[in-house]
């Protein structure tokens, strides 16, 4: 049992390795994630990225590179490595971390790049979304900035199949800033309420009916009020 433990703290590791390795190397390529397999052929490793030629290369010659390194320094056994996109990027956390670390490297306001991720996150149909920048933003002392739209979800079991959190550290000059990004995919949590075509209507009923009923209300107050100016008269 100790020795199954092992492997797959081994393999655990492996893995979270690999990842840092990427993640450090390729933050302009948009790096997403990565998958690792072993089939009979070998180790087989996807590679999730926002912009992939970045990490194909010219005619392949990063994934060259990366299958010697992959080999040599994580032990992994003949590496088939397989590049893929990420099919809405603005739902990714890790990729609009990236991205914002990039707008505050080209010298944009934190707060203006704050909030454009934020847009871009809730128009591409988010629940919810928070995006941290902590760092040394207008003084030598640090301190943070919370931007938040949406309804966002720290506990509950939609964390865990709707909530995507990363982490991205960036240096700049006055400083190492920290960014995280949440991000609540569509989906349905559990507090969701959908009421039924029945009920809908029901509702609209009861709203018609009381739409009448002012208006008659308002028809013979009128009458009532014409009547009185009329016998005074």
């Amino acid at each position: 049992m100790a020795n199954k433990k092992k492997i797959f703290l081994d393999l655990a590791i492996q893995k979270t390795s690999i990842d840092e390795f990427l993640a450090s190397k390729f933050a302009r390529a948009g790096y997403s994630g990565v998958e690792i397999s072993k089939t009979p052929l070998g180790t087989r490793v996807i590679i999730y990225a926002d912009r992939p030629p970045l990490l194909i290369g010219r005619r392949g010659e990063t994934i060259r590179k990366l299958q010697a390194i992959f080999e040599k320094h994580f032990g992994l056994e003949n590496p088939q490595i397989t590049i893929m996109g990420i099919e809405n990027p603005e739902l990714n956390a890790r990729v609009m971390a990236t991205r914002l670390a990039q707008a505050l490297e080209r010298g944009y306001h934190f707060r203006r790049a704050g909030f454009i991720a934020l847009r871009r996150i809730m128009a591409a149909g988010a629940i919810g979304a928070e995006v941290v920048i902590s760092g040394k933003l207008t003084s030598e002392r640090a301190k943070f900035e919370k931007l938040r739209a949406g309804k966002i979800y720290k506990a509950g079991d939609q964390v865990n199949y709707l909530v995507d959190r990363a982490v991205f550290n960036v240096l700049l000059i006055p400083g190492i800033y920290g960014i995280e990004v949440v991000i609540v995919k569509p989906g349905l949590p559990s507090d969701h309420i959908r009421l039924k075509e029945e009920a809908i209507q029901n509702l609209q009923a009861e709203k018609e009916s009381e739409i009448q009923q002012t208006h008659q209300s308002s028809e013979e107050t009128s009458v009532s009020e014409q009547a009185s100016s009329g016998g005074e008269s």
